[in-house]
């Protein structure tokens, strides 16, 4: 089976790239599941259900979210409902939504997973690696679902790597997002999990990780928080990964990133 992953959804740049390019890809391409990281969708901060039900509606099957997925006040309403819109599954017990979900597609059980890591990330999650390590005890690849996806939401390389590396040969993919900068490490693990750390994101990139650059340089200068950072709406560029997973053993064949138009060219095509 063929499985799109693209990175973080930045604004109203990054929703119409993905809007205006979906449904080629998926056509062209003969994908068959589609996810997207989308919690910078509505103006950098968070998604809301009208954002969810446009990015459905073009062919996202699973949204998955991460350190801004409360920005937006009607989220704690609406992720109760909705099971294609995932948080950081290691926010504290009582959260409300999940982290992890199965969907049925093509007589397969895809499962979807949103984890958070801890480093410098300034939000009140569980540990990830000893969370991860409990869950996975119950959750057993061509046992409980065919393909597993994991979505590590983290600041730092190192922790990506080191969640690649822990659940390689027990997931289909693991890849990071958060920090908007596609990674060129795209590889299929030693034992058969497709990795990359981070998958860029769907946005404009001619700013700072997606803000205009102005506002966001100034910031460094001043160490200030004074002035709210806005998403950058010039030419967007659709960023992330496709992954061809094998129905056998729900490990990886192969993977290599998608990135298309704006200001990035994709050089491993």
């Amino acid at each position: 089976m063929n499985f799109l992953f693209l990175g973080d959804i930045m604004g109203r740049a990054g929703r119409n790239v993905v809007i205006d390019k979906l449904p080629d890809i998926i056509k062209t391409r003969n994908i068959d599941f589609v996810i997207a990281n989308g919690e910078n969708a509505a103006g950098g901060y968070g998604i809301t259900q009208a954002i969810c039900e446009e990015l459905f509606a073009v062919g996202v099957d699973v949204i998955t979210t991460g350190n801004h997925i409360w920005d937006q006040k009607e989220t704690i309403d609406f992720i109760a409902k909705e099971k294609r819109l995932l948080r950081p599954w290691n926010y504290g017990e009582g959260t409300p939504g999940n982290g992890f979900e199965i969907y049925e597609n093509n007589n397969c059980k895809i499962g979807v997973m949103n984890l958070m890591g801890n480093v410098y990330m300034k939000k009140n999650t569980d540990p990830v690696f000893p969370f991860i390590e409990k869950k996975m005890k119950k959750i057993i690849l061509k046992k409980d679902l065919d393909f597993l996806f994991v979505d590590i939401h983290a600041e730092i390389t190192s922790e990506k790597q080191a969640m690649g590396y822990f659940l390689d040969g027990k997931a289909t993919l693991v890849v990071g997002t958060h920090t908007h900068t596609p990674t060129a490490d795209f590889r299929i693990l030693e034992n058969g999990t497709a990795y990359q750390t981070d998958a860029g994101m769907c946005g404009d990139y001619n700013s700072i990780i997606g803000m205009e650059s102005d506002k966001a340089l100034k910031r460094f200068f001043t160490q200030e928080r004074t002035e709210r950072l806005s998403p950058a709406n010039g030419e967007a560029t659709l960023s992330g990964v496709v992954v061809v997973g094998d129905i056998d053993t729900g490990l990886a064949k192969k993977i290599e990133p998608i990135i298309i138009g704006g200001r990035l060219t994709n050089k491993f095509t």
